[in-house]
């Protein structure tokens, strides 16, 4: 009987978590045969008999030895990369965050129910407010359903930093503060804040009896926050510091807790805060086929309506659009994606309507967050305005859909639409640049206890030779057609690997810093030109990663000056992309690499198609 009851109970969000396994090492011969055939396409002949030596050397040697300490660390601890890959990908990092390491995007509702209109915004924002609280208050009360693949559960920690979660800079490594609790954890802070003109407002998004305000009540405390900013000055602008270099603003931040301990209290609202939400002045025009403004804002837009170190800042334009910019550290974009694509499916389902009652309780206006700030703290806001303005104007980005086709088609031809686009990317910048592209894509390990992810190389051997059949004339369908699919059997077989956490980055991660820790002279396998030219540490050209099936994208800045962000969703009819690179590197152009994208989709379709003939 008690067997029964158990079945027929739903799921809890973070029920299958002590029950996850963990974090498996791969054997050290795997990794590095691995590595090789990842440094090959990148290798002349000479270059790559030097590299295969200093592998096998490292194999019999130091590498070994290194090894054998991973496996001890992975005895006592259940994610032996967990702590190292959060200094080290985000904690450590010192340039500045929120252009560099933050993601952001547009939200999709402008395609259905509320398409850009002016006066609208306060209006939707309080509708997006309440169903998003609604949605912590799922985390919370855990009834949120645990995700799947398949009927593997996966690991659902990272939802508990979707809400209130800062990061906190140090001069030399960054924290992460997170005050979220379950109902059965204890209190879990319920305030919002609202950023405008420069300015910070907090109220409680619960009533006094603990009842989530509606979109009615939540539209006046909007409202009181707009009409105040709109008649008064603007404000100091202290959110830009979340935009410096992160040791600067560290030394910032110590000096404005020094001048009035006040300032630390108000810090600690921001942090503690269940999300902010930026009323934002910018109309930044986007239709269905077209977001690269609305991307742009969300990424690159105005430092001091922004807390850049905020896990989640919910952007309202002021044209009735929206986009979000989030802090990278405590989770990986698919919590987010998650959260929206649920935004996006009660908004539909409501036609962005509230049909619930009109009243509205008494309630405190919302508070102002004053800081106190004198002429260093002046200096330092104008200073991180400066560098973040010069970094954002040399941000390019491209976010357009590509409608000739799009999933119903590729699997149709009994192909794997994530692999289809991922080497349409690869042929595309391989036009254009004449040379493989050391290239980088996400790969989810969430089926292993706080697992987050694993490097995917798809510039494999296979697809560079795909890519110069395809640009030698003396080839025909037939030899195209035949590369492209062993190109696609490769990236698959990968994929699957690297899921099952049997990639090869994270591991070679874990030998170089139990070496770094242990104080030894760095391996030589990681000072070889082959390894950062394949891409190895953070030297990837193209960083790319599937954002999913559902309506919601997102981009993040390019990992290197000479490289692309690559972004896309894969619809049923459709496939949207967002492209990201640095303009003041002249050979990169993301608009160029987005055209070539679209022939080499054409052009792989056809290859698909004369094989079915």
């Amino acid at each position: 009987m008690a067997n029964l009851l158990s079945e027929s109970l739903p799921e809890r969000t973070f029920q299958h978590q002590n029950n996850l396994p963990p974090l498996p090492v791969p054997s050290l011969e795997s990794s590095l045969s691995k590595y090789l055939d990842a440094v090959q396409p990148f290798a002349s002949e000479k270059e790559f008999e030097a590299t295969v030596a200093t592998v096998r050397k490292f194999q019999e040697g130091v590498g070994e030895e290194l090894h054998q300490k991973l496996l001890q660390r992975a005895k006592t601890k259940k994610n032996w990369l967990e702590e190292w890959w959060l200094d080290t990908a985000y904690l450590e990092v010192r340039v500045p965050s929120q252009l560099n390491v933050n993601f952001g995007g547009p939200a999709p509702y402008l395609e259905h129910c509320w398409p850009p209109a002016e006066g609208t915004s306060l209006q939707r924002a309080s509708i997006t407010t309440w169903h998003t609280l609604q949605y912590w208050n799922l985390i919370r009360t855990e009834r949120l359903a645990p995700q799947k693949a398949g009927k593997t559960a996966l690991d659902m920690d990272q939802f508990r930093m979707l809400f209130c979660t800062c990061k906190v800079p140090g001069v030399k490594k960054d924290t992460i503060h997170n005050y979220f609790k379950t109902e059965r954890e204890g209190p879990c802070p319920s305030h919002l804040v609202v950023i405008c003109r420069g300015r910070l407002f907090t109220f409680d998004a619960l009533s006094a009896d603990g009842q989530i305000l509606t979109p009615p009540e939540l539209l006046r405390q909007l409202s009181y926050v707009k009409e105040r900013c709109d008649r008064e000055p603007e404000g100091d602008g202290v959110c830009a510091l979340t935009s410096e270099e992160r040791t600067r603003w560290a030394k910032a931040r110590e000096h404005l807790i020094s001048i009035d301990p006040h300032n630390k209290t108000i810090l600690e609202t921001i942090q503690s805060s269940l999300f902010v939400i930026c009323l934002d002045e910018a109309k930044p025009y986007s239709t269905p086929e077209n977001y690269t403004n609305i991307t742009m804002e969300a990424l690159a837009g105005k430092p001091t309506i922004r807390w850049g170190d905020k896990s989640y800042n919910s952007v309202v334009f002021s044209d009735g659009t929206f986009g979000s910019t989030c802090d990278h550290a405590p989770y990986d974009a698919m919590v987010l994606v998650t959260l929206c694509w649920y935004l996006d499916q009660q908004i539909k389902a409501t036609e962005g309507k509230w049909k619930g009652s009109d009243a509205v309780r008494p309630m405190p206006p919302p508070e102002e967050l004053v800081f106190t700030v004198d002429e260093k703290v002046r200096s330092d806001i104008s200073h991180a305005k400066q560098q973040y303005l010069e970094s954002a104007q040399d941000l390019q980005v491209v976010c357009h859909a590509f409608t000739a086709f799009g999933k119903a088609t590729i699997k149709q031809k009994k192909l794997h639409p994530d692999t289809f686009v991922q080497l349409a990317m690869q042929l595309a910048y391989y036009r254009m640049h004449k040379e493989p592209g050391s290239c980088y894509e996400t790969a989810m390990t969430r089926k292993f206890y706080h697992g987050r992810t694993e490097t995917m190389r798809p510039c494999t051997k296979e697809a560079l030779n795909w890519c110069t059949a395809m640009m030698d004339p003396m080839c025909d369908d037939k030899g195209k057609r035949k590369a492209m699919l062993r190109a696609f059997d490769t990236h698959n077989k990968l994929m699957a690997e690297a899921q099952e956490g049997k990639g090869f980055d994270r591991h070679l991660l874990g030998l170089y810093l139990i070496a770094k820790e242990e104080g030894r002279p760095t391996p030589e396998l990681f000072m070889d030109p082959l390894y950062a030219k394949s891409g190895g540490g953070g030297n990837f050209v193209l960083s790319s990663s599937l954002v999913g099936y559902t309506t919601v994208l997102g981009a993040v800045a390019p990992m290197v000056p000479h490289g692309y962000g690559f972004f896309y969703r894969i619809r049923d009819d459709r496939i949207v992309i967002s492209i990201t690179a640095w303009r003041s590197y002249r050979q990169t152009d993301a608009a160029s690499l987005f055209n070539c994208f679209n022939s080499s989709l054409h052009e792989m379709l056809h290859l698909a198609t004369t094989s079915q003939l």
